[in-house]
């Protein structure tokens, strides 16, 4: 009697979560469709952008006696209420290693998708404890409350941290202002580079742990491209090095807006993964209560009977 209590108790409860891992599963397979989607438009902007720089390089290259590049100077354009940072010079580079690298790890805001902050975080100390970083001072960032406590609990000291909303995609917004917030502070040499660690898409509940340099930004070379006929030489409007700020800072902040949108997708996909595992093992569990709790019940109907029989003497005792 009471084993069967016991199933029927938690038979009940497993009903009652059933509807639970059904909703999230459905939550987190819209929430991944959605984020691959903005992400390959994204991606098909970031490649409009850079493919408007290489026929716009040779405008912006100050001439000089000695034919070296000079340092943009007092590039700022008004945009709303926010300005555009200056950039590095095309062609120029930093003498040297960095010594000075701001680290960005992307994790999740929500549990229930496994290792996922703990695969990152330990991703991103391996990578900090490489050779490259001895006697650098790297500036730890985290994006998403569960790497931030991840990385405190490691004792991992943060120069700031952010969260991801819960219910939607990363903003791009977001992207933008720490974007331009570098690309200041490495015009200024208070930064060297800057790596973003996340969680990489690699298909349905799928992921790698990656790093990747976003600052200094790479810009596109015209090399290897096919071209069957010359191209007319393009007619600029406007200041060249105004249209180079505004192109490079677009393209460096929907770079880390892609980057955003891909761990969202490893970790939306990898919770609907573990979410319909979770659904599919509920429903074994109630087909098998539900037939413990049915051959329980026909053995005590079973036994009552047998008493009753005995009781009435048309059973031997």
């Amino acid at each position: 009697m009471e084993d069967l209590q016991r199933a029927e108790s938690r038979l009940d409860n497993i009903r009652t979560v059933e509807p639970i891992l059904s909703a999230l599963c459905t939550i987190s397979l819209g929430s991944w469709q959605a984020a691959l989607r903005r992400k390959n438009g994204v991606r098909r902007y970031e490649e409009r952008l850079a493919a408007m720089l290489p026929p716009l390089l040779p405008h912006v290259r100050p001439r000089s006696p000695s034919g070296a590049f000079r340092r943009l100077q007092a590039l700022v354009s008004r945009a709303g209420d926010k300005f555009s940072p200056v950039f590095l010079s095309p062609g120029e580079a930093r003498e040297g290693p960095p010594t000075q690298v701001a680290a960005l790890v992307i994790g999740n805001e929500r549990g229930l998708c496994g290792g996922f902050s703990e695969a990152i975080v330990e991703r991103a100390e391996r990578h900090l404890a490489g050779p490259e970083f001895v006697g650098v001072q790297v500036e730890l960032m985290a994006l998403g409350s569960r790497v931030h406590r991840t990385l405190r609990r490691r004792q991992r000291p943060l120069v700031w941290s952010g969260t991801l909303p819960v219910t939607a995609l990363p903003p791009y917004h977001l992207a933008f202002d720490l974007a331009c917030r570098w690309l200041m502070r490495y015009e200024e040499h208070e930064l060297d580079a800057v790596d973003v660690i996340y969680n990489a898409y690699q298909g349905a509940g799928q992921y790698e742990p990656t790093v990747v340099r976003l600052i200094p930004p790479q810009h596109p070379r015209e090399e290897g491209v096919p071209s069957a006929e010359p191209r007319p030489l393009p007619i600029i409007e406007t200041d060249p090095l105004s249209l180079y700020a505004r192109i490079v800072e677009q393209w460096t902040a929907v770079s880390l807006y892609g980057l955003f949108l891909d761990s969202a997708a490893a970790e939306h996909s990898t919770r609907y993964q573990l979410m319909e595992t979770a659904s599919q093992n509920a429903d074994r569990l109630i087909d098998e209560l539900t037939l413990a709790i049915q051959t329980a019940r026909q053995r005590e109907i079973t036994q009552e009977m047998q008493e009753l029989a005995v009781g009435a003497g048309l059973l031997g005792g």
